[in-house]
């Protein structure tokens, strides 16, 4: 994604070149919404949230789906017929704490919009503190097929250095009433790298994940973003940095334990127990597909044309109120642009990438790659495609540079 541009109160044009529009609906299409609400701000979150003191009278779940109905009313116009959705994120923030009935209103809007397609992936992340059965019982109702919950990790200590408030067992215990909801498909988040854990820390978060019987898992390495809190402790000296070795070592023991357990990774940050437990919705953003992202700071993408909206939830909601785009900017993707993103996504994937994706010198260092051990040479000799091997797979970033 490219960076977010400073808020402007320049009008951005919210019409398609029809070089955009042209195949819409032979490609996967997605409706990502994105909640900007949280009860309280994790330290090393530097998502586009907010809690409630530090908003104003203005903004308000109510203003902000108000709003969103009105940015799906502008989906309508601009995409002309939109086609029928086959995935819907719901993301944040903290989407549970719209409740059951909030978040059923958001699935209805996309309903009436565009139309659900009949095996259409829904999905919503959650917060394992604001969530209960009743809670799952009711968006299960609604339509949700598919719950994310974000666990980061199952040490106390831990989750006070990521300033996360839940209790340790609180996301097992989630998930477990998800599924007893009727939730087949449950990812659970894990971070790893956080100041302070340790081994045998990480080891209780595998095992919490392994019994709470999920059929996906996200991990994530810490990464320290700028302007967090807890990039000051670091800077401060109050914690020490994340270290990439054991962000390697970390990973390693991730891989080996979910594998074990029949869960397989599919994208680099990202494991399975079968194609049907995936995540359809980030397959879309992987393989270059379209997708309207509607709410505060969110990002969308149709046939190369790619734009992002204002971040506040004030703002958001007075530019529709006032008939206007919320979006701050936009650009159109070169070919380079659209080829840089096609290997930097794809080679992400447990299926690799096509060699013709690549011009001469790409193919010429997919096979040197493969001779130091980064590419798997069988995959690239047999079906022609670049395939990351474990080692690859920590060096994915690197190895795209060669490539493009």
């Amino acid at each position: 994604m490219p960076a977010l541009l400073p808020e402007t109160t320049t009008p951005v044009e919210s019409a398609l070149p029809e070089s955009a529009l042209e195949g819409l609906g032979t490609r996967p299409f997605g409706v990502y919404v994105h909640v900007p609400f949280c009860a309280t701000r994790c330290g090393y979150c530097d998502f586009n949230t907010y809690t409630a003191g530090e908003l104003d009278s203005g903004s308000s779940p109510q203003s902000w789906l108000e709003g969103l109905k009105r940015e799906f009313d502008l989906a309508a116009r601009v995409l002309g017929k939109p086609p029928a959705v086959d995935t819907v994120f719901v993301g944040g923030g903290t989407p549970s704490l719209l409740g059951a009935d909030g978040l059923r209103s958001v699935l209805d809007a996309v309903r009436d919009t565009f139309g659900l397609a009949p095996d259409a992936e829904v999905t919503t992340e959650s917060n394992p503190e604001s969530t209960s059965p009743e809670f799952f019982a009711g968006i299960r109702d609604a339509g949700y097929n598919r719950i994310s919950l974000g666990m980061q990790s199952a040490a106390q200590h831990v989750l006070k250095i990521l300033d996360r408030v839940h209790t340790a067992g609180r996301p097992v215990a989630a998930a477990e009433e998800a599924r007893a909801a009727g939730f087949e498909h449950v990812n659970l988040d894990v971070i790893y790298g956080t100041p302070g854990e340790r081994t045998e820390d990480l080891q209780a978060s595998l095992d919490a994940v392994l019994a709470a019987g999920v059929d996906h898992v996200s991990a994530y390495a810490l990464i320290v973003e700028e302007g967090t809190a807890l990039a000051r402790r670091i800077r401060r000296g109050e914690l020490p940095a994340p270290d990439d070795d054991v962000l390697a070592a970390d990973y390693e023991m991730i891989d080996r334990v979910l594998a074990s357990a029949g869960l397989r990774w599919y994208e680099v940050s990202n494991w399975a127990t079968s194609e049907e437990a995936r995540c359809r919705h980030n397959i879309g953003y992987w393989r270059g597909g379209d997708w309207w992202g509607a709410g505060p700071g969110a990002h969308s993408h149709v046939g190369g044309v790619r734009w992002w909206n204002v971040k506040h939830p004030a703002r958001y909601a007075a530019s529709l109120a006032d008939g206007e785009s919320p979006a701050a900017g936009r650009e159109l993707l070169t070919g380079e642009d659209r080829h840089l993103e096609r290997v930097m996504l794809e080679l992400r994937l447990s299926e690799g990438l096509p060699l013709d994706a690549l011009d001469d010198d790409g193919r010429a260092e997919a096979r040197a790659a493969a001779t130091e051990g980064l590419l798997d040479q069988s995959a690239l000799d047999g079906q022609g495609r670049a395939v990351l091997t474990d080692r690859g797979r920590l060096l994915a970033d690197g190895l795209v540079r060669r490539l493009t």
